[in-house]
């Protein structure tokens, strides 16, 4: 969700009250030109954000999707380390975004 709020128009907001470390994957969308602040359990999301690729780091589930959304955004090629988290939650996932098209692959 994160992601599609850097995409709309306006300021966003996230309010999160279940895990504590759910935002750790917004450093990383940071440095994709995301312009997200965090101040407790609660997120500010600037919108109309261009993302740039850039060599990434997942660091749970959530997290590894969301940074996928943000590499098929971007302009260039991303590299998503760690990706172990996505194999818990998202079988064959990228078998999945190449039947749709994307130009993605593992790099083992």
């Amino acid at each position: 969700m994160m992601v599609l709020l850097c995409k709309g128009n306006k300021k966003s907001y996230i309010r999160e009250e279940i895990f504590e470390n759910r935002f750790m994957h917004v450093a990383e969308l940071n440095r994709m030109g995301a312009k997200i602040t965090i101040k407790g359990n609660c997120s500010s999301i600037e919108g109309n954000i261009k993302f740039e690729a850039a060599e990434l780091m997942a660091t749970d589930l959530r997290a590894s999707v969301s940074l996928i959304l943000a590499a098929l955004s971007a302009k260039g090629k991303s590299t998503i380390n760690r990706i172990y988290h996505l194999d818990r939650g998202y079988e064959d996932i990228e078998k999945k975004l190449k039947k749709i098209g994307v130009k993605i692959r593992r790099i083992d």
